[in-house]
């Protein structure tokens, strides 16, 4: 660009000359003294300079050419380590030759390959590289009334359950849940989900909530009522449920009429509660469900699931548990006003066939029902109402039939805190009733991740 500069002012200088020079040219051409020999001086001297305006022009256009050729090689030129000696285009004879140094055009460099800042709080995907998410939930809870068959604690911290989790890369991710209570701390949940297998399957290892069911994949806190329904603790193991470590296939399949299923196969070291124990090595337990779900309307789906597990109970390795679900959940909950307005109704039932020992010293089995019905409605943002209907048998002994109700009241002060109320009603089948007032306060600290639905 310089070399051009230079060109255009000498080209500019040499035309300025040669107007200075035609009116004294023209002025001693006229002159009678000098006549004859001033005309050839002139004509000589306008000769040249229009050979070298001549010269010049055709060095304007040759750079010119090649500031295009350059930009059109973009980047891909090097830069130059130093000055360059442009020379011009040869000229007519005569003509003198005008080589200039000049650096060489400058061409934009290409942008210098830095690696991205890493930011933390969620500003890009590397913040969870080595920061998990990690929660604090609270769970205190307290009851008043009477009730002779399974009293609870007047107050208590229930559960201080600590959460980690994070994407350990773009092929799986960890989950672990800590349980700190009253009674001793241990690990609720701890797993790691492969999600990116062969054929969409999706893989879990480690120790989970089986998924029997709706209410037993739920953490306590997650609720929408302060206890679990007596089908639960009859049948399914109670607050722990089937809870044991082991590993878990599942896949998602689109079905017609836009269904969409997931089917999952589970299998466990056999040690869950009071559900299933383990005495040898073989004695695994197995646990299979499939789940059916459909978007009814753009507010509203349904959710319909069916449940299997089998397992060895505490008797021995000759006396097996089977239990059968079923579930169906209705959810209505309108786009424009989720944080408003919701419906949830959801029914499950669930079947066990328990072998034990007879009076005779035999084998025999015990087949026990229960089943809860349960409804919420979010009144407003702050504000949620519910109620649920219980009954079920006894594992141990069909004969014992338990019965129940209880209606919820709960208040959200934001989506950080609950503060909820519950009366209970029970009626136990060896006799007696429950009258109870039960209330919760719950907090949680840091970014907890969505439950499933």
């Amino acid at each position: 660009m310089k070399k051009i500069g230079l060109s255009l002012a000498l080209l500019l200088f040499v035309v300025t000359t040669y107007a200075q020079d035609a009116p004294a040219a023209q002025e001693k051409k006229n002159s009678p003294a000098a006549v004859s020999s001033s005309q050839d001086d002139s004509a000589t001297r306008i000769q040249a300079l229009e050979m070298l305006v001549r010269s010049l022009a055709d060095e304007v256009a040759a750079l010119h050419g090649e500031v295009r050729e350059l930009r059109k090689a973009g980047l891909s030129a090097p830069p130059s380590a130093g000055p360059v000696l442009l020379t011009s285009s040869q000229p007519e004879p005569g003509t003198p030759s005008i080589p200039t140094t000049s650096p060489s055009p400058a061409v934009a460099a290409p942008a210098p390959q830095t690696t991205p800042t890493q930011t933390f709080g969620g500003a890009n995907s590397n913040a969870k590289l080595l920061n998990p998410d990690i929660t604090l939930i609270g769970d205190f809870v307290g009851a008043a009334g009477h009730n002779s068959v399974a009293p609870s604690r007047s107050l208590e911290l229930h559960e201080a359950e600590l959460g980690i989790q994070a994407i350990i890369d773009p092929y799986a991710r960890a989950d672990v849940f800590i349980s700190f209570g009253e009674e001793g701390v241990e690990v609720e949940e701890g797993y790691v989900t492969f999600t990116a297998l062969p054929a969409g399957l999706l893989l879990r290892v480690g120790k989970m909530r089986a998924e029997f069911g709706k209410m037993n994949t739920a953490h306590t806190h997650a609720l929408a009522t302060i206890d679990r329904p007596l089908v639960t603790n009859n049948l399914v193991g109670g607050e722990d449920g089937i809870n044991d470590a082991g590993f878990s296939l599942s896949r998602f399949v689109e079905a017609p009429k836009n269904w969409f299923l997931q089917g999952t196969a589970q299998v466990f070291r056999g040690d869950s509660s009071d559900v299933f124990t383990a005495h040898r090595r073989q004695d695994v337990s197995f646990v299979g469900h499939v789940r059916a779900y459909k978007d009814l309307t753009e507010s509203t789906n349904l959710d319909l699931g069916a449940s299997y597990a089998r397992g060895h109970n505490e008797l021995g390795s000759n006396f097996v548990t089977t239990l059968y679900g079923a579930d169906a959940t209705l959810r209505w909950k309108p786009l424009r006003r989720a944080i408003y307005n919701s419906i949830l109704f959801r029914n499950e039932f669930v079947w066990s066939a328990r072998d034990q020992l007879s009076p005779s010293n035999g084998v025999q089995t015990q087949h026990a029902f229960g089943l809860y019905s349960s409804i919420d409605y979010r009144v407003n943002r702050r504000w949620t109402v519910g109620g649920r209907f219980d009954r079920s048998g006894r594992a141990t002994d069909a004969r014992l039939t338990d019965t129940g109700f209880s209606t919820i009241l709960t208040y959200w002060p934001s989506e950080f805190s609950q503060i909820r109320g519950q009366y209970r009603f029970g009626h136990y089948g060896q006799g007696g009733n429950a009258n109870e007032f039960l209330f919760q306060f719950l907090f949680v600290l840091g970014a907890h991740g969505a439950h499933p639905f």
